[in-house]
């Protein structure tokens, strides 16, 4: 967090809590609920001096009521803060994203709000958990897992994915900074071709 603060990383998501993680021993989710609400009091006053603001998504309605009250003291504490935004993904799911998106456009749809076949791309980002969460530029996948794991299904469909075998727990600032330089040379053409965009980059 504080490194992608000092290097001007103005959005940082991290996958706290899956949905799937519910389904794992009582004692352990218990166990990760309270490491929650540590990590809340202790990073504070980190938020504070750095000018981070607090976001969630996910269906944070299933927290425990202690974490859920100390959750949303620090996002109210911290909202007007504007040098970077870090976003708590818990009791989240991409797949849950999207059905909560679809049933929200349907809610407009019997309305009579909507119309159906004006249902865009455009539409359908606009109901999605954060509407202002901007579609990640990089996906850093730890343990060498070779998955995405239901995470941000619909905002990573262009991100560039950088997997590495580092545990999460040792992922610090200098393994941050080889995912950035793996990133830097990498070309995004988002279904452009190589000389088109050379061609887009020179002055007119």
């Amino acid at each position: 967090m504080e490194a992608c603060r000092e290097l001007s990383i103005p959005w940082l998501t991290l996958y706290a809590f899956s949905q799937e993680n519910w389904g794992r021993p009582d004692d352990e989710v218990g166990a990760l609920m309270g490491l929650l609400v540590k990590f809340l009091e202790d990073e504070r006053p980190r938020l504070d001096r750095h000018q981070i603001r607090l976001r969630t998504i996910g269906r944070t309605s299933r927290l425990p009521e202690a974490a859920r009250a100390k959750l949303a003291e620090v996002i109210d504490g911290t909202k007007n803060h504007q040098q970077m935004t870090l976003t708590l993904a818990l009791s989240y799911g991409g797949r849950d994203e999207l059905v909560d998106a679809a049933r929200a456009l349907a809610r407009d749809v019997k309305a009579g709000t909507l119309d159906p076949d004006a249902i865009s791309p455009e539409l359908l980002a606009a109901k999605l958990y954060d509407p202002a969460m901007p579609d990640p530029d990089l996906l850093v996948r730890t343990s060498g897992e070779m998955r995405v794991s239901n995470f941000l299904l619909w905002q990573i469909a262009y991100s560039e994915i950088y997997v590495t075998d580092v545990l999460w727990p040792d992922f610090d600032r200098m393994q941050l900074e080889r995912a950035l330089a793996s990133y830097a040379k990498r070309q995004r053409r988002f279904g452009k071709t190589a000389a088109q965009l050379d061609a887009e980059s020179k002055p007119q």
